[in-house]
């Protein structure tokens, strides 16, 4: 369990440095907010499919609590385990936020100040966990594990740009962008609605999954 949690922890930390040093560097780079967002999205993509594939032989590389919580109720997941990698998940993602920051001669801790708030910004983040969470479990259902780097990355890619609220679809994640007042991150008072609305998204995909994709083979 220790170098599980671990490898969660680190996996997560470096997606967040990723997610928040990108969008610092492209806020520095250009004033054009398209050209802003695809430099988050392309980096984002990239640093993901790569931690997924060098931590999933270890811990499974899920980086987001929520994909622990679809787990316990299709059966492939306890909620000891899911609570441990959701801690573990939590606390890397902040100290990636910090180390974002310090890469970049910013205060350690600089509080967010980015409101996300309004009904199609908190809907676009359960279709954007919903979508996440069918990738996912999709993909493995499909009996074609070693492809979920590249569908995961694909579709946090994409959804950058065809949603709202630019798909956290991460409480973990979320949380820790808390922490940089920077391109990718979002007020302390605007999380709790979005960890609310993940959860709710993890909730539908629990119900399509077991409806569309069935129960897991053994």
């Amino acid at each position: 369990m220790p170098r599980r949690l671990a490898a969660e922890a680190l996996g997560t930390g470096l997606l967040i440095v990723a997610v928040i040093g990108s969008g610092i560097m492209a806020e520095r780079l250009t004033d054009i907010v398209a050209l802003q967002l695809l430099c988050n999205s392309i980096a984002t993509g990239g640093a993901l499919t790569a931690l997924i594939l060098i931590f999933a032989p270890v811990s499974g590389a899920s980086f987001n609590p929520v994909v622990g919580i679809v787990g316990i109720f299709t059966g492939e997941a306890t909620v000891k385990e899911t609570s441990w990698y959701a801690l573990a998940q939590i606390v890397g993602g902040c100290l990636g936020a910090i180390t974002a920051n310090l890469m970049f001669d910013l205060d350690a801790i600089n509080i967010s100040h980015k409101v996300r708030s309004g009904s199609g910004i908190l809907f676009s983040e359960v279709v954007a966990t919903v979508g996440l969470l069918l990738v996912i479990y999709g993909t493995i259902r499909a009996k074609r594990s070693s492809l979920v780097p590249f569908t995961v990355a694909a579709w946090i890619t994409g959804a950058y740009f065809f949603t709202s609220s630019t798909s956290l679809a991460n409480p973990a994640v979320t949380v820790a962008r808390g922490l940089s007042n920077t391109f990718a991150g979002i007020a302390p008072e605007s999380v709790p609605m979005f960890v609310l609305m993940q959860l709710i998204g993890a909730m539908l995909a629990v119900v399509i999954i077991k409806f569309v994709f069935g129960q897991p083979r053994s």
